[in-house]
């Protein structure tokens, strides 16, 4: 990676029980939530972590994070919308939150769960079963839009004017219109959850109940499959110029490289990150690099460039703790890394020069 790697950091040795500490980890600050981490996300040059007690935390520089009591429940769907993020929780609430704490409850669905949320180009939009419900920009109504089944993810594209959300038996991709929003279906059986637009829109790809993506190509329709992971895809993420599609669910990061008119139909992916016998259950991209983030099942998170020749990185080591949750901030000046028992580990990514990478 550009910015170079200090040689003092573990590479790929692992001890019997697993990857040692690292010296980020060392010098990072470390807290029990008492909840488990349900998502992370970059706000500004904040990240702001969800917990399953409702709570949401903001990490800034070295201070300590801020608290918010948000949800009476679990926080179930975190995004950023600009400097603050949405949440929906089992309350049936769809928050805005601002770094210092101040809410605004943009909707109310009574026993209904908010299930997913996102932002996009000043849009606001959540699932609560069937339904997606968008707030335009300056807009103090939301147009519903039903689906087949209950919705399982949603997404805008990098411009704003299409929101995809994955169900039961394909997906549905909106356009918006000066008055409405039109579907457009994309057909295929099975429950489809989490779901993003490539960088340059040109893709669609879904994850399975089963244990497989699937993906679209929109100009066309035409059909991509994903397949032959040892465990559930929980985490995905676009990395790299190319760029690739970086997965969890199998003991190291799978890449899918998606330049070409084809995308990876026919091509075999890249596998970095290697995790020995573990499983990697979250994966994120460092941005403006072509490396990516993996955690796995025993709490250790590994960087790795897209490049199979060189060797992994110890962010951090083996916790005993899945990791559920990775983020930086938009400067690449800080990571969070959190986990299934509520850990979480804030540490700065440079330390001396600001333009070495030192993890």
């Amino acid at each position: 990676m550009s910015g170079g790697v200090t040689p003092d950091m573990p590479r790929r040795g692992r001890h019997r029980d697993g990857f040692p500490e690292s010296a980020l980890e060392k010098r990072g600050l470390k807290i029990q939530t008492g909840a488990p981490v349900t998502g992370a996300v970059a706000a500004g040059e904040a990240v702001a972590v969800a917990t399953g007690d409702g709570t949401v935390r903001f990490f800034r520089d070295e201070r300590a994070p801020s608290v918010t009591r948000a949800h009476d429940g679990a926080v179930l769907c975190l995004a950023a919308d600009a400097d603050h993020v949405l949440t929906g929780g089992d309350d049936g609430r769809f928050l805005r939150i601002s770094p210092d704490g101040q809410i605004e409850e943009i909707a109310e669905f009574g026993s209904r769960w908010v299930d997913c949320v996102a932002a996009g180009h000043g849009q606001r939009a959540c699932s609560s079963g069937r339904f997606v419900h968008v707030w335009r920009k300056g807009a103090t109504s939301a147009a519903s839009l039903e689906h087949v089944s209950t919705v399982g993810g949603i997404a805008f594209d990098a411009k704003g004017r299409r929101l995809a959300a994955a169900h039961y038996g394909g997906a549905t991709v909106w356009t918006r219109g000066e008055r409405r929003w039109k579907p457009s279906k994309l057909v295929w059986k099975g429950s489809h959850g989490a779901v993003s637009f490539s960088p340059d829109g040109k893709y669609l790809v879904t994850s399975m109940q089963e244990n497989a993506l699937h993906g679209w190509r929109l100009r066309d329709k035409g059909h991509m499959a994903m397949e032959g992971y040892p465990a559930k895809i929980k985490s995905f993420a676009w990395a790299g110029d190319t760029p690739h599609l970086v997965t969890s669910g199998a003991d190291e990061a799978i890449c899918w490289p998606f330049d070409g008119k084809d995308g990876p139909m026919g091509r075999t992916p890249l596998c970095v990150a290697h995790g020995g016998k573990r499983l990697a259950t979250c994966v994120q991209s460092l941005s403006e690099e072509n490396a990516v983030f993996a955690g796995f099942q025993d709490g250790a998170v590994l960087l790795a460039e897209l490049d199979e020749a060189r060797e992994s990185i110890v962010v951090r080591g083996s916790t005993g703790a899945e990791v559920t949750a990775i983020a930086t901030t938009r400067s690449l000046s800080h990571i969070l890394v959190g986990d299934a028992k509520g850990g979480v580990l804030w540490a700065a990514l440079r330390t001396g020069d600001a333009h070495a990478r030192n993890v």
